[in-house]
Order: structure tokens, then C-alpha cells, then sequence
């Protein structure tokens, strides 16, 4: 049962992935809470990145749901809990070192 709401959570941020991907206007999915997206140079690129980086991170998140798999007093799931923190800190990482320097709106 866990896995499997483990899955679920990881399909949801595929789907906001593809929302952003194919979104026309400037999405504003933002790691910091209350914090207004930068002004950013082309759009339409910039959603494109950002919606790989959901699709990238929900795709991993459900993989590192597998241990889960091993029951609920497995210690397995240390690594489920590790990994998804890790993953989360590289995402964040990847968004401002890669995804904001790229598509920040040059003054």
C-alpha cells in the first residue's frame, strides 16, 4: 500500500512536468515557497526544462519508492527516505544552478 501511494505521488509530479512542458505562458512552479518566478528570457524553452526536471524527478521519486516493496518494518526504507531527500536537494540544485542561470532574463 505504501509503494503504491509512493507511485502515485511520483505520477503526480509527471503530470506537473507535463503541464509545465506544454504550458504556454511562464509557469511558476517554484521550489520557494511565496517566491515570484524570475523574469526569463524564452518562455517556451524555459518550460521545457522545467517540465524535464518534474518528469525527471517523479520518475526517480517512484524508483526510489522500491524498497517499500519489502513491507513496512523493512529496513529498506531508509534507503526509499535517503534517496527521495537527496533527490530533492538535486533538483533544487539543478533548478537554480542550471535552469535559472540559462533562462534568466540577461538586464
Amino acid at each position: 500500500m505504501a509503494f503504491m501511494i509512493w507511485v502515485i505521488v511520483g505520477i503526480a509530479f509527471i503530470i506537473l512536468g507535463l503541464y509545465a512542458r506544454l504550458s504556454k505562458k511562464e509557469v511558476a512552479f517554484s521550489f520557494w515557497a511565496n517566491a515570484k518566478t524570475f523574469p526569463v528570457d524564452d518562455v517556451r524553452a524555459y518550460n521545457k526544462a522545467v517540465g524535464r526536471l518534474w518528469c525527471i524527478f517523479g520518475a526517480a521519486f517512484a524508483v526510489t519508492g522500491v524498497p517499500l516493496l519489502g513491507g513496512q518494518n523493512s529496513p529498506l526504507i531508509l534507503f526509499s527516505i535517503l534517496g527521495a531527500m537527496f533527490e530533492v536537494i538535486a533538483t533544487m540544485v539543478v533548478y537554480v544552478a542550471v535552469i535559472e542561470k540559462k533562462y534568466r532574463k540577461k538586464d
